[in-house]
């Protein structure tokens, strides 16, 4: 089938639920452009700073919700399933849950004066609700931090050529914030300064290799890590961000460009089988594709980060709703550069395991935009991902910050990032995220389940609808529970101890969280009547 059918699809189903279905959202939220957002209202010139225009904003939060996840997990999707499962998931999920996870994670926060998701379950559900929720977060935020730091310093060690311009840019990025914020240079110049110098940066990185063993890197990104997340939001993370959002939007645009003016045939056919080595077609895929239809990170993000510097709720549904489509089109980007890759007759598993979902999508990727790139596709890729790699930790390392302060009541950010950092540090260099990690995609997503079960507690408080929140919710926490139930199946029957346990304890504390959430609707639906 020839891939350009696929793209159009895809791009005018976004448009239209971008147009007409987040539409519906703004209405059921009442946005209120007059309404002051936390940015101004709880300013305090370290995390809630108004971003400079929303594109500054729509940057940050689009480069931190990315990470490798809507890459990785639908490479993995298309070579165990089939490109047709993940590609109709990656569509729908997108626009009738991602889309509104994101959009409701961000408003509702924007509502409750910048508080978390998890802070906001203590409002609208109960304190235990919180507590949960928080140390479930809180510990995803561990292992996420640890895995991006490992993944970032393996990739420097492979491809030195990228370490250049992957830590160039954090100086150059103080220098944008300090033309934006101090000097109050125009936006458009100080862009310009910054993408020039980036170009720059990548030009030499080509030429210059900085070689270096993992553990140093570690020791580098964890510095990083530090520093990002208690300077002042608007002096590094923003404006790396942002600037790294161009090195995304430019793959993106030249992966589109190429798809469009040169469309590849998809030769992988486009099912495979029900089951796989990771399972079941359901729940499996949905819990693999993960961040390419829906990720409960989203809604860490957007109200972590980006309801405190948000200016004008207006902006929230291009941030909110039009970051999740921005990734649904990375995912089916990498969706196509995968099926294009392969032909009928290959062992894909084998092959999964030989490339790895990295290799894979550098070289999909490099077939696509050969005639537009030449053979610096596959680099560029790589480049591209660690751009991704690297806003995640940063921002992961915030979040966990200010979660850190709400659970512990620490006061000191400085404290607060020092217990993450040594943490996220120790089960890096320990290598036992390894054994952990594959207990983290169905635990995402039960993340994603709680977080719109909240938003639907919330709107039910005000006496609005809940069925564009509740029924995404409900068949996100089946699919989750469903995937840590096989999987703690699977682990026992091998004597994973570490792994049973772990989802095993996962799946008692999505009982308890969401016995609190059926409460909490029931008292509210009863306060309605009355």
């Amino acid at each position: 089938m020839n891939s350009l059918f696929i793209v159009i699809i895809a791009i005018v189903l976004f448009f239209l639920a971008y147009k007409f279905y987040a539409k519906k959202l703004e209405g059921l939220w009442q946005i209120d452009p007059k309404r002051p957002t936390p940015a101004f209202s709880k300013y305090d010139s370290v995390d809630y700073i108004p971003a400079k225009n929303w594109l500054v904003l729509f940057g940050h939060h689009f480069a931190s919700i990315a990470g490798a996840g809507p890459i990785i997990g639908p490479v993995i999707a298309v070579m165990l399933w089939g490109w047709l499962p993940a590609y109709i998931w990656v569509i729908f999920g997108t626009i009738f849950i991602g889309g509104v996870h994101d959009f409701g994670a961000l408003i509702t926060s924007v509502r409750e004066g910048g508080s978390s998701v998890a802070d906001i379950a203590q409002h609208v559900i109960s304190r235990r609700a919180k507590i949960i929720f928080s140390l479930f977060v809180w510990l995803a935020l561990i292992l996420v931090i640890a895995v991006f730091a490992y993944l970032c310093a393996d990739t420097f060690v492979k491809e030195p050529k990228i370490v250049l311009p992957s830590l160039g840019l954090i100086p150059v990025a103080m220098l944008v914030g300090y033309l934006l914020y101090h000097l109050r240079v125009n936006s458009v110049l100080a862009t310009i300064f910054g993408l020039v110098s980036l170009l720059g940066l990548i030009f030499l990185g080509n030429h210059i290799a900085i070689n270096n063993n993992l553990t140093f890197w570690l020791f580098v990104l964890f510095i990083y890590c530090f520093f990002a997340s208690v300077l002042p939001v608007n002096i590094l993370l923003q404006p790396r961000d942002y600037l790294s959002s161009f090195l995304l939007f430019f793959g993106l645009g030249a992966g589109y460009l190429g798809l469009l003016l040169f469309p590849p045939k998809m030769n992988m056919p486009f099912y495979h089988s029900g089951m796989s080595s990771e399972g079941y077609l359901w729940p499996a895929l949905f819990v693999t594709v993960a961040c390419g239809a829906v990720s409960g990170f989203h809604a860490l993000i957007a109200s972590g980060t980006s309801s405190k510097q948000i200016a004008n709720e207006r902006q929230v549904r291009r941030i909110g709703y039009g970051g999740m489509v921005a990734e649904g089109l990375v995912a089916v980007l990498a969706i196509i550069a995968t099926a294009s890759l392969f032909r009928p007759g290959e062992d894909f598993s084998k092959a999964l395991k030989t490339l790895t979902p990295i290799g894979i999508y550098g070289k999909g990727y490099g077939l696509i935009t050969n005639r537009i790139l030449g053979n610096h596709g596959a680099f560029i890729a790589i480049t591209i991902l660690n751009a991704f790699i690297l806003t995640t930790l940063d921002t992961a390392t915030r979040i966990a910050r200010y979660l850190s302060e709400e659970l512990f009541k620490i006061k000191n950010r400085y404290f607060s990032t020092l217990l993450i950092v040594i943490l996220g540090a120790a089960l890096a260099l320990s290598g036992k995220w390894q054994k952990i990690w594959p207990a983290f995609g169905a635990s995402n997503q039960l993340v994603a389940a709680l977080a719109l079960f909240v938003l639907s507690c919330w709107l039910l408080s005000k006496d609005k609808t809940i069925k564009f929140t509740l029924l995404p919710a409900f068949f996100m926490l089946v699919t989750a529970v469903a995937a840590l139930v096989l999987q703690t199946i699977k682990y026992f029957v091998h004597k994973d101890i570490v792994l049973c346990m772990i989802s095993g304890s996962l799946i008692i504390l999505s009982v308890i969280m969401v016995y609190e959430i059926i409460r909490s609707l029931k008292e509210k639906k009863a306060c309605i009547r009355v």
